[in-house]
């Protein structure tokens, strides 16, 4: 969550999120227009762009030096590519190829999956797991949960009634996140076993599109955002019968009714009562938009990171300690000259509250992403475990810039 790519009618630029009050143009490539698939292997200098010029044709770049890898060609059009530093994976409407990553090889191609246009597919960014998943039915809410390491299949999880709409892995691959295209309900399941862990309920007024489903780096927050206004964040937490006691409010009141109501329940009611609600919200300016989200960690404080369809990234500070309405502390321009846009309402913003103060002091020692726990920049393995030897590839894929780590093998 450290790095912006974007496609654009005339081709796609990449950007560095190190700041919040400047935005780094990292690349920008004029070469090929129309770009509607720009993805980047982690802060490297491998690049893979489709573009509407050729759909059915992924090109693979070392951006840095300007020279293509290779380029591949399917028989239909690419709806989705997701990468790590072990697999590459390239998604069409009704079948799966996966790469070896370290020289492009074709290992796997998975044939006759379930009709999905939209190309929802989800990769762990932690090569020691390689999981996959994709939906394993048109007409349910089925995953397909696949091993890229070993190329067989792991298991299929029963996760929604209705259609998939959006599927995520934490960095360390041991959660999936799941939203059906109701998405009133975000399920969250171990991998590689299934089991559901967490249920949150987004809202119970109205069916939306999700659009973003994302974990923050430490696995602790679940993002959600759709075409409507609100983002919601999920903390990730069992809560127990040792939790204090309310406050004698009326909302605290009602709480315990329904608690002690869903003793009499159908299970169906009671399970949908005791559904966890948002930690934390964001009402964006905005509605009808696509937008992508991140929870990332920048200058040693949690942010929200929305991007939306228009060009534009916003970011809100996260209160990890109380959650509650985020607030927007900068909005930045994406398209135009590459540089940055201020915009003039962000003097407008209310001022912090005070109890997020006292959270920015305790949260001046937290490390930065590359170094939280479950995640590394040399491939997302987990901490204390051994890392391979970094060696450049024999093939074609060779990152052998200055400061920069190539793939990694197991």
């Amino acid at each position: 969550c450290s790095s912006l790519a974007i496609g654009t009618t005339t081709g796609y630029r990449l950007f560095s999120l190190s700041s919040v009050e400047h935005l780094d143009q990292v690349h920008e490539s004029n070469e090929i227009p129309d770009v509607y698939i720009v993805e980047r292997l982690f802060s490297s200098s491998l690049v893979v762009v489709v573009s509407h010029a050729k759909p059915q044709q992924m090109n693979v770049y070392h951006f840095k030096k300007g020279t293509e890898i290779c380029n591949y060609s399917y028989s239909s059009n690419i709806l989705s590519i997701r990468l790590n530093r072990q697999r590459l994976v390239v998604c069409l409407e009704e079948s799966i190829y996966i790469h070896n990553i370290k020289d492009m090889k074709l290992l796997k191609t998975i044939l006759d999956t379930p009709p999905n246009t939209t190309g929802l597919c989800a990769l762990s960014i932690n090569h020691a797991n390689s999981y996959l998943a994709y939906p394993g039915s048109a007409t349910s809410g089925e995953i397909a949960l696949y091993d890229g390491n070993t190329l067989k299949t792991a298991c299929t999880i029963p996760a929604h009634d209705g259609p998939l709409a959006a599927l995520t892995f934490n960095s360390t691959g041991s959660k999936l996140a799941s939203a059906s295209e109701k998405g009133t309900v975000i399920r969250v399941f171990s991998v590689p076993g299934g089991q559901k862990l967490y249920e949150f309920r987004r809202g119970m007024k109205r069916y939306v599109n999700i659009s973003s489903l994302v974990f923050s780096m430490d696995s602790q927050f679940l993002c959600a955002s759709s075409n409507t206004e609100t983002v919601h964040i999920f903390k990730l937490e069992h809560l127990t019968d040792s939790r204090p006691e309310e406050p004698p409010t009326w909302s605290g009141y009602m709480g315990k009714m329904f608690q002690a109501a869903t003793n009499y329940l159908p299970a169906q009611v009671s399970g949908m009562m005791s559904q966890d609600r948002a930690f934390a919200t964001v009402r964006l300016n905005i509605s009808g938009q696509r937008n992508i989200c991140a929870l990332s960690t920048i200058q040693k404080l949690p942010r929200l990171l929305v991007t939306t369809s228009d060009g534009h990234l916003y970011i809100y500070n996260l209160d990890p300690q109380d959650g509650g309405e985020c607030v927007l502390i900068k909005n930045h321009s994406l398209l135009g000259s590459g540089k940055m846009e201020e915009n003039k309402e962000n003097d407008l913003q209310p001022p912090v509250p005070q109890s997020y103060a006292a959270t920015v002091a305790r949260q001046s020692t937290v490390p930065s992403t590359s170094t939280m726990p479950g995640y590394s920049e040399d491939g997302g393995a987990l901490r204390g475990e051994v890392i391979p030897e970094h060696e450049f590839a024999t093939g074609p894929v060779c990152l052998d810039d200055e400061n920069e780590f190539p793939p990694v093998s197991i």
